[in-house]
């Protein structure tokens, strides 16, 4: 296990891409990196992605390889599994107190070889395909996750003793115990990521209780050929789907709700999974049901033109309501805008295209100001867009606000140059060659 050291140039929060970025950023200047993620693995959420629009490039082609450079830089340090409790000002820097979760797994000896995975004989729903597949109880996040150490589940776990039996290193310890360590840096670099509107957000739309009413994630996962299926499936019965809809704005731009800005990503991503499911089953039927498409990016307009080329239906209408027939089919009531009338129409799966909510919020942790959405907030949006309300603290990816994956990889570029900037300023860097020199 790595010992964490009692002072870093930058401590940077989440290891989703923006995270990671930031993180490269600073270890090339030379800057001493201490990058933390409450996860058992880095990565975020968009190593569970399928593919990445408008270039439908694989998702996890892109992502892991900057996963092993960040886990492999010389001057960047990984703590998975660690939670950042308090961030406290101390002189021009900060002192930040970390807990390291116990993941009853010797880290150092585990050689990931995933015997104790298999040899358990408990299983429950998998939290990293959203509930669609199973884990073990003692599990490795992913295939692709960085480290491959598995982590104990003991809420699930009945301490049958067959991982550790297994084991060819001894690595299994059930008495292992959580970590504290007080760490001093120069800046923070805040890229706690993003979460998505509860599927219950809209009363109307079932989305906690009927089966084939699914959030886009776990339709990533659905589509993704290491997914919980390997194949596209809708969940109530294994049916091959022929007919899908998909419901833009049902967690953003809605008072109802209480989400009243547009999420930005999700006409795009609908859009990247409706023509995907097209060529994953030929003769799908897919409806996108919208208020207004939004293509912002480089290259969207164009992708959106595509998807009408392909066959992808977009219709403007306002779904009202949300049932189930008897063999877990989904009715939706819309109301076609354009033909000015009232229909009922039967679905075989039904995706909520949810907005982007913070997937962190710094209260009681730092005192960090959001805005009235959630995100942190930019007194100087269009000067300074990553700097928070404490000087020093910058933000960036969408804990700053909802963006698509390029736009979170330049501003975490931006707030480490911010962070660099900060170091200097404040001779930080200077002060830390002192402190090795004695």
């Amino acid at each position: 296990m790595s010992t964490i050291k009692e002072r870093y140039d930058v401590l940077v929060v989440g290891g989703g891409i923006a995270g990671m970025q930031a993180a490269l950023d600073l270890g090339e200047q030379g800057h001493k990196v201490l990058l933390v993620e409450r996860q058992p693995s880095i990565g975020g959420v968009m190593v569970g992605l399928n593919k990445v629009f408008p270039t439908l490039d694989c998702s996890s082609c892109i992502c892991t390889p900057r996963m092993a450079e960040t886990r492999s830089h010389p001057n960047v340090q990984v703590e998975t599994w660690t939670e950042l409790t308090k961030i406290d000002r101390k002189g021009p820097g900060f002192s930040a107190m970390l807990l390291r979760k116990p993941r009853y797994v010797d880290s150092d000896a585990c050689v990931g070889c995933g015997g104790c995975e298999l040899a358990c004989p408990i299983e429950v729903p998998h939290e990293f395909d959203y509930g669609l597949g199973a884990r073990k109880a003692i599990y490795i996040e992913h295939a692709n996750a960085i480290p491959q150490v598995p982590v104990l589940d003991t809420a699930n776990c009945t301490f049958c003793g067959k991982c550790a039996r297994v084991c060819p290193k001894d690595c299994v310890d059930y008495l292992q115990e959580a970590q504290q360590a007080r760490v001093e840096v120069g800046s923070v670099v805040l890229t706690t990521g993003l979460n998505i509107t509860p599927m219950d957000a809209k009363k109307e739309y079932h989305g906690d209780e009927f089966a084939n009413v699914v959030n886009p994630l776990a339709m990533e996962r659905i589509q993704s050929s290491d997914g919980p299926y390997g194949t596209v499936i809708r969940p109530s019965d294994g049916k091959i789907p022929r007919k899908i809809a998909y419901i833009q704005c049902a967690g953003s731009r809605d008072k109802s709700i209480g989400i009243t800005y547009c999420s930005r990503v999700c006409c795009m991503y609908a859009l990247k999974q409706a023509v995907l499911m097209r060529h994953y089953v030929h003769d799908l039927d897919v409806t996108l049901f919208h208020m207004d498409i939004r293509a912002f990016g480089k290259g969207y307009e164009q992708f959106y033109r595509r998807a009408l080329a392909e066959g992808v239906k977009v219709v403007k209408g306002k779904v009202a309501k949300i049932s189930q027939a008897e063999n877990k089919d989904v009715i939706l009531r819309v109301e076609r805008l354009e033909e000015g009338r009232v229909v009922e129409e039967r679905f075989d799966m039904v995706v909520l295209s949810q907005g982007l909510v913070p997937g962190w919020h710094a209260a009681g942790v730092v005192d960090v100001d959001e805005a009235d959405d959630g995100f942190f907030a930019a007194p100087q949006a269009k000067l300074q867009p990553c700097a928070t309300t404490i000087p020093g603290v910058f933000a960036g990816g969408v804990a700053a606000g909802p963006k698509d994956i390029p736009d979170a990889i330049v501003e975490a570029g931006d707030a480490a140059m911010a962070a660099a900037n900060w170091l200097q300023k404040n001779n930080w860097c200077d002060a830390t060659d002192e402190v090795t020199a004695k």
